[in-house]
């Protein structure tokens, strides 16, 4: 096949840019056409292959699309790829490509014709009714056009250089299996604390371990619910089936992951799809949190501030349900989230009917040795089921831990006895005494501290066996809402004056009449 690196440059609708190349074709489509039609034979145990290369420049599109004409008679297609990865000066970014693929529905952005994608995290791929890698999604081999898709990630200075191989095996299509989804509800305790993790990844993406082992790993963690959430792809939706149990509650997602950071579709519906082929530029996430709103889901903007190409947020916060301040094992970068959101407390301050953006941790683990459940998030529903656990965690009734050896209780108490509870409002006067008490147990080592509009206003040592109480008066015109951190000690000893890390942290406990809700 003649081949050109740069065909024409395309702009798809609210799309990042997108280079379109020759398309890859079959001579003998149309004889298997004739012989289907006659009767003739289906084809069984035939197969053709063919492949492309090609050179990607440095500012190459986003989105690089291979046409293959399918033709009639195609019972699996399949497809390998390799790239170079030349030696680059330090500091300098090398060749990464990811991979996907669109079927004859087409490429349109949010449209129906998405079958998979495996990012970098695989070389090769194959679809057909009765199966598909992990990454994709089983179903018949329809003839028309379909488009591998390349993700030229990063490119090395001088240019990217990639063979893709296509191979359509013929016969009669086999029977796709009906997809097993996990129930929206669990047994649960009633209205009580669950814990959860809702950032996780398994071979379905870019992980390594299977489902039945991060089940495995929840359990062991203490984990009332999880969430799956693939990179890019809903086809681990259907990979659950008999995983949950009245123990365990296993929610549907995706982590939409974009050049300008990465969102949590938190328990969408199963089977859906969120589109990720987007930047902040091309003003279109609005439409896309939207479509996680509509499937069921949260928005979630993952680790804000890492430091992965690809990964700080840049779509702003106007349209999330909550966000990831914790991300894995305690590091900078969560300091720096946890700072940011903090300042979205104080906005919300200001002005009557102005919103509040809640806290989350979740774990991100994708093999051993990350630990699933570090961090995790504890939240109060009524039940457990997918849409008290979204109601908690929207309303933030929550808190985050590291393991499920860390307990806590936080509340607000007015001076006639009003109550208030972790996302909640304590209604009192502007000069009304309001008395903050946390308990804590599981934190041997740490130190309490209780953090308002003000910043940190009151800090404290637990005992060593890490269970005790801290005590704090305030009124709500000196602290407009309060919050609790339970940090291990500084690593340099409080050399540098900077905190240690998190070991729990809770989201506010809002003081003073007026709702933010």
């Amino acid at each position: 096949m003649r081949r050109r690196d740069v065909l024409r440059l395309s702009a798809l609708a609210g799309a990042a840019g997108a280079l379109t190349l020759d398309p890859v074709t079959f001579p003998d489509a149309a004889a298997q056409d004739g012989q289907a039609r006659d009767g003739q034979a289906d084809g069984g145990g035939r197969e053709e292959t063919r492949t492309v290369t090609g050179h990607l420049p440095v500012g190459a599109p986003d989105f690089v699309y291979l046409p293959v004409e399918v033709p009639r008679g195609a019972r699996e297609i399949a497809v390998s790829y390799t790239y170079d990865s030349p030696r680059v000066p330090p500091g300098t970014q090398g060749n990464a490509c990811d991979i996907g693929i669109f079927d004859e529905r087409g490429t349109a952005l949010g449209g129906r014709g998405f079958r998979g994608w495996s990012g970098g995290a695989r070389t090769e791929f194959a679809i057909s009714a009765e199966q598909a890698t992990p990454g994709y999604v089983p179903g018949p081999v329809r003839p028309g056009t379909w488009h591998v898709v390349l993700g030229p990630y990063t490119v090395a200075p001088e240019g990217l250089r990639y063979d893709v191989t296509v191979t359509v095996r013929y016969g009669a299509s086999g029977r796709t299996p009906a997809p097993v989804y996990p129930p929206h509800r669990a047994k649960g305790r009633g209205r009580a604390w669950y814990r959860g993790d809702c950032h996780l990844h398994t071979v379905y993406s870019d992980g390594k371990r299977t489902p039945a082992e991060v089940a495995a790993a929840a359990r062991a963690a203490g984990l009332d619910f999880i969430t799956t959430t693939e990179h890019n792809t809903h086809s681990g939706h259907r990979a659950w089936d008999g995983l949950w149990g009245d123990d365990l509650l296993i929610l549907t997602g995706e982590e939409v992951t974009t050049r300008n950071g990465h969102v949590v579709a938190l328990g969408v519906d199963p089977g859906v799809f969120i589109d990720w082929r987007y930047r902040a530029r091309d003003n279109a996430f609005g439409r896309y949190a939207r479509e996680i709103r509509r499937a069921g889901g949260l928005v979630v903007p993952a680790h804000p501030h890492a430091t992965c190409v690809g990964c700080n947020w840049k779509f702003g916060f106007n349209e999330a349900d909550a966000v990831e301040v914790w991300n894995g094992p305690y590091t900078a970068d969560d300091e720096m989230t946890i700072a940011e959101w903090d300042n979205t407390l104080v906005a919300a301050v200001r002005g009557p009917g102005r919103g509040w953006l809640p806290a989350m941790g979740n774990s991100d683990a994708h093999r051993e040795p990350q630990v699933v459940g570090l961090p995790q998030t504890v939240v109060l529903a009524d039940d457990l089921s997918r849409e008290a656990i979204q109601e908690g965690l929207r309303a933030g009734r929550s808190w985050i831990a590291e393991s499920s050896a860390i307990d806590l209780s936080f509340e607000a108490v007015g001076g006639r006895g009003q109550h208030a509870g972790i996302g909640e409002r304590l209604a009192v006067a502007g000069d009304e005494e309001v008395t903050v008490r946390l308990r804590v147990s599981g934190a041997p080592g740490c130190g309490v501290r209780f953090v308002t509009d003000q910043g940190q206003l009151y800090a404290t040592m637990l005992s060593a066996s890490g269970t005790g109480a801290a005590e704090w008066r305030t009124t709500s015109s000196y602290a407009a809402y309060v919050r609790a951190e339970v940090r291990h000690p500084p690593a340099d000893g409080g050399a540098s004056g900077l905190p240690g890390a998190m070991a729990a942290l809770t989201n506010p406990i809002w003081l003073g009449g007026r709702d933010t809700d």
